[in-house]
């Protein structure tokens, strides 16, 4: 004995309602995974242009003493 009968056009409506939630839910899970991946590859991508502009260290030149001839005169 059903206390309440539920229409045809409210029967379309929750089904529609549910359709919609689902669809909600689905993009939502795609548009997060896409950002993740793009997050990612973002900071792959300034961790490489980081090491690329990172100067790399040289050794400590070595003074050294220009030996000139002797210059005559005269």
């Amino acid at each position: 004995m059903p206390i309440v009968k539920i229409t045809g056009p409210g029967l379309s409506a929750i089904g529609l309602s549910v359709a919609l939630l689902w669809g909600c839910l689905i993009s939502e899970r795609l548009i997060t995974r896409h950002a993740v991946r793009e997050r990612t590859r973002v900071v792959r991508e300034l961790e490489q242009m980081r090491l690329e502009r990172q100067a790399t260290p040289v050794s400590v030149p070595i003074l050294r003493r220009v030996l000139r001839a002797p210059m005559a005169l005269g």
